[in-house]
């Protein structure tokens, strides 16, 4: 869906305030981090979203709905 070269995998364990980890707990699923190019952090004034990562998000996440109810091409 992206290219190898926009794909990073976080090695890293990390915290954060989020109950996703319930929701995994009945369904399976992944969490992802989608980058929004070179702007402040989520919740600072300063924060300016990136319209053009709309395209990018809506691919990834089309993706998941089809592979995970195996819809063809």
């Amino acid at each position: 869906v992206l290219a190898d070269e926009a794909v990073g995998v976080a090695a890293e364990p990390m915290t954060a305030s989020e109950d996703f980890a319930r929701f995994l707990n009945e369904v399976p699923g992944c969490f992802v981090f989608m980058g929004n190019g070179n702007s402040a952090p989520l919740h600072n004034p300063s924060y300016d979203f990136n319209d053009e990562c709309l395209l990018h998000g809506a691919r990834f996440h089309t993706a998941v709905v089809r592979r995970r109810l195996a819809v063809g091409d």
